[in-house]
């Protein structure tokens, strides 16, 4: 039952475009293997606003999951680009080479780049 439920778990949910914070989340289910995603938003005025949101929806399906930390996204759809970079205060630096992966995954005719540099 968990792996069913992590399986319908979407990869990446991100805003249409813009500059916003983002998370990487580690999910997981009894018995199911661990699923990382990314999750980001410009409503969020804080990262723990986006683990807190991802948090409940995924309590609802009886999934668990962790913030592995957070930055930030520039999302520029008319250029075809996404970069990730910086951190957050709160949860530290996500891996942006593994948010970059997921990214490139589902948004494969796009341009995308991350550094450390950056707030």
């Amino acid at each position: 039952m968990a792996s069913e439920a992590l399986s319908r778990v979407p990869e990446v949910q991100i805003d249409g475009d813009g500059v916003f914070k983002y998370v990487l989340v580690r999910v997981s289910g009894a018995g199911a293997p661990a699923k990382d995603v990314v999750r980001g938003h410009g409503w969020a005025e804080y990262h723990a606003d986006l683990f807190e949101r991802t948090a409940e929806e995924l309590a609802r399906h009886g999934l668990s999951c962790e913030c592995l930390g957070g930055g930030r996204l520039s999302h520029r759809p008319e250029e075809r680009k996404i970069h990730v970079y910086g951190y957050s205060v709160g949860f530290g630096r996500a891996d942006h080479a593994v948010t970059t992966e997921k990214l490139k995954a589902e948004y494969p005719n796009y341009e995308i780049t991350w550094a450390d540099e950056g707030y």
